[in-house]
């Protein structure tokens, strides 16, 4: 797996001397080397730690003229040679030599880096040079290359500047492949020999001669391969003997492949898979290993992009590992993608389908950053797939280059990252911070640089068992680092450190073990030091390996290591002594088991051992393998998972081995992998992913677990985003922790940020739900009871009861006919209810599931969950008020409206009295429509079902609700309106009595309620002030007039009261407010009120700070009253 990180970085290229074509010729990267080949010029850069040009030739005006610019180029495999076909047909062939200059980096110490000299070894015309035709891409072997003409045919021209003939691959019209050599020479060609094919005849067809051009051909060394493409779309396979592309008759033509509209391809030898890319911007990968069969497609069509957006693919690259491939498109952007289809990145930005910027290019100030924007022309990833070099469309300034941190994939002979998500970069580790599963993050470490700018790149990293502790490797020596301290301990002795060259890194208990490769002797041998002390002196154990190893893994003292072609050794790693600095342990390595298995399938990625779980009676002491809940015993099984994705189970006492499944990425071996009692994924055996997404296998109960049909049991709730790739599983939290794309933008640079983030998958439903169908009811509660305090759990059991829900409503309308047809789903549904009961969630969690689901399946939820009342009745005494009225809606459904509005009323006066206005506004809301709208006879009532529950388990995006209550008036004396308008008028009253105006006016706004009417009817009852002077006063303290919301609540009041022209509270709230203007418009018409209120004021001390505005309104008002007297 490959994840961005980062800005994209640009190498700057020189620009051409005269007018030439904008385009780049080549890109290609081998051996720490890129070489770019311009229209005019190439240049040669490192590609290492440190990118610097290391040499260049630029070729003079006079030979662009007379030869032309440069139009196709090809590296040999030794990067020795480059050999460039030029636009007038000259074959031109360079030799590079690297000098001894070395290059220094800021004046210090030096880089291991040469310049080097390119120079013109032949320019010549090439044979075909007065044909008209035009040309493919280069391809070659050590020895030859083959260039594909627009007649039809391949050309051979050797590195030696020897031109070789041509030889034509052609179609039968009934689509017999076959191949012939052209009728005619070609310059200083070989004789004509026939080229067979391969179907089973054993005599040579003649070909119907087609002009179709040769377009593009890709070969793999590895594989033997020749696939040529043509003008039409359509594409061949050549197998190539190992006489390699010299001998015409060597290559044999196949099979034809794609759908015949191929624009270009890429081979990954290792995983054996073509991608085919078209020209309706899809990418097609067969498996060529199984007869080229069709395996599955990828585009971005699911992310709203279409061909007319894109463009056709015009280019792929694979990773060195071949397990992700980068895709680039004519029109627009690039893209990484897994073997099993999940995006990695993508430099198109993913906006909503409305938006103009998107999916269509337009020229919007929006997409002026997006990298690749033109399209891509060239794409190669370095050695170590840290960096994918591309170029953009109609470039030829530069070079972008996006840095990429990889996975632990549990592959090879490094160890697994179980209990610590990891993605390395060349200089760097991306870990992600699970301590708070809510809010996963990811830290940037960044290694030594004494140790990082000697040993570049990181090459292997390995997490312990527990997580705390991390060894990485690079090219020599290993450091290792300490979460907890956050130290890193590194050899005292550089000297030893060169000495190690790692080929992969495992953790047993306290003791890192290193597979090194000793460079004198061309020999492999493992060392094991323990994480105190990276020495010689303590170096615990030397073991010397027989050759170099294919696959290792260690389960507690076991150790387990895997030889080309399958052979497997198991050795017990016994440790004498106490593991610490103060005492002198010997660890001795005794071989337990050997098994040599002839098999033609692909080799291993990766094996792990399955233990077998048997309960302890007495504690080991151990200092390599401390767990207190599994006895230390040889596991008898490991599972592989081999290099074309399929994963088997090797029974390692008779070496029978039991094919599980196919096209699988990764996984993870969960039982008996945790020392910690919170472990929660111990029922599971392991997990993979692959293009199915996630698998969870259970053991079965069998007296054989591992032979028994329902083993493996998918739960498709587990299918993750096609966007979040998963990193590793966080046991005691019972998640899968996964990584996706995220992009920063910001003004100041001119690329986006590449960022991952880490998001989160609960696993904890499927395997409780996993526990139930196997009655173990007990071992689910535990498992539960462990996982109470986690933040998901609430989540984990509302879906657990949804599933379990959901598979009876399906089972049920699958067979309505079947009377005894749901009996077990509905036995399942009465367990999950059971064990859910156990928890205070399960009253908002029952509600939370009958809320997904339609109304009228209900009742069966209800009958095995209890009555709707009852529920109620619970939530209600236990002050539960706002799950209590998310059963409203199903007691009306289930119990009819009279029982419904009766639970309302009584759930109205208690959400009054613990003053939750918002819920109390929509309860009156429901019982203002409920005479009308549940009818006895109405079984329809659901349309107020979504509304109503998601105002109370999402009330902030309902404070603004259309307001019934006005719509529906209060003067309707039905009964329970009559009961409603009473109790909100009785809960006014209360308020006004108490002067607590804040809650009066969060109530007036929650449940509509009429002040205006109410403050009219009360003017002479709860509403009347008695005494002004003690009434400011006390309101004053009431409001807290220091608070803007108190201001706003005491505007609110004032509004009303004007409104109905209640003076003593105009006057009051006025004061508090500091209105003067409507103290002035109401003591000029009532000078008698005025003079009262200014001697009242002037009387108070407490009142002192009102004398200025006191003073003011006199001025005012003197001057209004001689304005009116004149």
């Amino acid at each position: 797996m490959y994840m961005a990180y980062g800005w994209p970085q640009v190498i700057p290229l020189e620009l051409p001397n005269c007018a030439s074509t904008q385009q780049i010729v080549y890109l290609k990267v081998v051996n720490r080397l890129l070489l770019v080949v311009c229209p005019t010029h190439l240049e040669l850069w490192s590609s290492s730690q440190h990118r610097v040009r290391l040499g260049k030739y630029k070729r003079d005006a006079e030979s662009i003229r007379r030869e032309g610019e440069n139009l196709q180029a090809i590296w040999s495999p030794d990067t020795k040679l480059i050999a460039i076909l030029t636009s007038s047909f000259y074959l031109h062939i360079y030799k590079v030599q690297f000098t001894e200059k070395k290059i220094l980096i800021g004046g210090k110490q030096p880089t291991g880096l040469f310049l080097a000299n390119v120079s013109l070894l032949l320019g010549e015309q090439v044979p075909f040079a007065n044909n008209n035709l035009t040309v493919s891409n280069l391809i070659c072997d050590n020895k030859h290359m083959l260039i594909g003409l627009s007649d039809g045919s391949l050309y051979n021209i050797s590195w030696k500047g020897e031109f070789c003939g041509a030889f034509s691959p052609a179609v039968l019209p009934n689509s017999t492949i076959i191949a012939n050599k052209l009728s005619h020479h070609l310059g200083n060609g070989l004789p004509s020999v026939g080229v067979q094919a391969v179907g089973g005849s054993n005599h040579v067809n003649h070909v119907v001669s087609q002009t179709r051009a040769i377009v593009h051909l890709e070969f793999s060394i590895t594989l033997r391969l020749l696939f040529v493409l043509f003008s039409d779309g359509e594409l061949i396979q050549c197998s190539v003997s190992k006489r390699g592309l010299k001998h015409a008759e060597s290559i044999l033509v196949e099979r034809s492949l794609g759908s015949g509209e191929a624009v270009c391809a890429s081979v990954a030898p290792e995983q054996q898979i073509l991608a085919v890319g078209t020209r309706k911007g899809t990418v097609e990968l067969y498996d060529l290993a199984d007869s080229a069969s069709f395996m599955r497609s990828v585009s971005l069509h699911d992310w709203g992009y279409c061909a007319e957006d894109t463009g056709p693919v015009k280019c792929i690259a694979w990773t060195p590992d071949n397990s992700s491939f980068a895709v680039g498109w004519k029109l627009r952007g690039l893209t990484v993608w897994s073997i099993s289809g999940c995006r990695l990145m993508s430099t198109i930005r993913q906006i909503g389908l409305s938006s103009v910027s998107s999916p269509v290019v337009k020229p919007n100030q929006d997409l002026k950053y997006e990298p690749m924007m033109g399209g891509t022309s060239f794409m190669h990833w370095d050695e170590h797939g840290y960096r994918l070099y591309a170029i953009e469309e109609r470039s030829s300034e530069r070079i972008i280059a996006f840095s990429f941190g990889k996975c632990c994939l549990n592959r090879g002979v490094s160890g697994t990252t179980y209990a610590r998500q990891v993605i390395y970069g060349e200089d760097r580790l991306l870990i992600v911070q699970s301590e708070d599963t809510d809010e996963l993050k990811i830290l940037h470490l960044n290694l030594p640089v004494s140790y990082i700018s000697q040993n570049w790149p990181v090459l292997h990293v390995a997490a312990s068992r527990d997580g705390m502790y991390l060894a990485v490797a690079g090219r020599h020596g290993l450091i290792l680092y300490d979460i907890r301290l956050k130290r890193w301990r590194v050899f005292g002795d550089i000297t030893q450190e060169q000495q190690i060259q790692c080929q992969g890194l495992l953790w047993l208990g306290k003791i890192v073990v290193v597979c090194n490769y000793v460079d004198s002797s061309n020999t492999y041998e493992l060392l094991f030091y323990p994480r105190y002390h990276l020495d010689q002196s303590s170096l615990l154990c030397r073991k010397q390996l027989l050759t170099k190893p294919m696959v290792m893994d260690v389960y507690q003292d076991y150790l387990l290591v895997t030889y080309r072609p399958f052979d497997v050794h198991i050795y017990h790693v016994k440790l004498a002594g106490q593991l610490s600095p103060s005492s002198t342990p010997d660890l001795q390595l005794s071989t337990v088991r050997e098994l040599s298995i002839m098999t033609a399938k692909s080799h291993p990625a990766a094996m792990h051992f399955i233990p077998d779980q048997l309960p302890r009676e007495h504690t080991l002491r151990s200092d390599i393998a401390s767990s207190s809940d599994l006895l230390t015993r040889e596991p008898a099984r490991c599972l592989i998972l081999r290099m074309n994705g399929e994963l088997s189970l090797l029974d390692l006492d008779d070496g029978r081995e039991i094919e599980l499944t196919h096209s699988v990425e990764l996984f993870w071996v969960t039982c008996g992998q945790s020392e910690e009692k919170t472990n929660l994924i111990e029922e599971v055996s392991w997990l993979d992913y692959g293009h199915r997404g996630m698998q969870v296998w259970y053991p079965s109960p069998g007296v054989d677990p591992f032979k028994q049909e329902d083993f493996l049991q998918l739960d498709p709730e587990l299918e993750f985003d096609r966007e979040v790739y998963p990193l590793g599983l966080l046991p005691n939290a019972g998640v899968v922790v996964g990584v996706s794309q995220r992009m920063s933008f910001s003004a100041c640079t001119e690329f986006p940020c590449f960022e991952p983030s880490p998001q989160a998958q609960t696993i904890l439903h499927c395997l409780l739900r996993h526990l139930l169908q196997r009655d173990k009811r007990e071992e689910a509660l535990r498992l539960a009871q462990l996982s109470s305090e986690k933040p998901h759990f609430s989540h984990c059991l509302e879906w657990l009861l949804f599933t379990v829900f959901d598979a009876e409503i399906s089972s049920q309308n699958s067979s309505k006919n079947q009377a005894a047809g749901a009996n077990h789903t509905t036995t399942l549904l009465e367990k999950t209810c059971d064990l859910i009961r156990y928890f205070p969630e399960y009253y908002d969690v029952v509600v939370s599931v009958a809320r997904k689901t339609d109304g009228r399946h209900w009742a069966d939820l209800f009958s095995a969950a209890g009555r709707s009342t009852e529920l109620f009745e619970e939530c209600f005494q236990r002050r539960w008020y706002r799950t209590a009225a998310c059963y409203i809606l199903v007691i009306a459904k289930l119990e009819g409206p009279a029982v419904s509005q009766y639970f309302a009323l009584r759930l109205l006066q208690a959400t009054l009295d613990e003053s939750l206005y918002e819920l109390a506004g929509e309860l009156v809301r429901f019982l203002l429509r409920s005479g009308r709208e549940y009818e006895p006879t109405n079984t329809d009532s659901d349309r107020d079902s979504p509304r109503f529950l998601g105002y109370f388990l999402f009330p902030s995006s309902f404070r603004k609700q259309p307001q019934d209550a006005k719509t529906t008036s209060f003067k309707e004396q039905s009964a329970h309106v009559a009961s409603v308008k009473s109790i909100l008028q009785s809960h006014a009253s209360y308020l006004m009595s108490g002067k607590e105006l804040s809650k009066l006016v969060a109530f007036v706004k929650g449940t509509q309620f009429d002040l205006v009417e109410y403050l009219q009817q009360e003017r002479y009852g709860s509403a009347r002030l008695d005494n002004f002077a003690s009434g400011l006063e006390m309101i004053a303290q009431k409001l807290h007039m220091g608070t803007l919301q108190s201001r706003l609540d005491a505007e609110f009041l004032l509004a009303h009261m004007c409104s109905v022209k209640f003076k003593e509270w105009i006057v009051v709230l006025a004061t508090l407010l500091r209105r003067s203007e409507v103290l002035f418009d109401l003591f000029r018409h009532d000078l008698r009120l005025w003079k009262a209120y200014n001697i009242t004021m002037q009387a108070h001390p407490a009142f002192a700070e009102y004398h200025d505005m006191i003073e003011e309104l006199d001025e005012k008002l003197s001057s209004a009253v001689d304005v009116e007297e004149s």
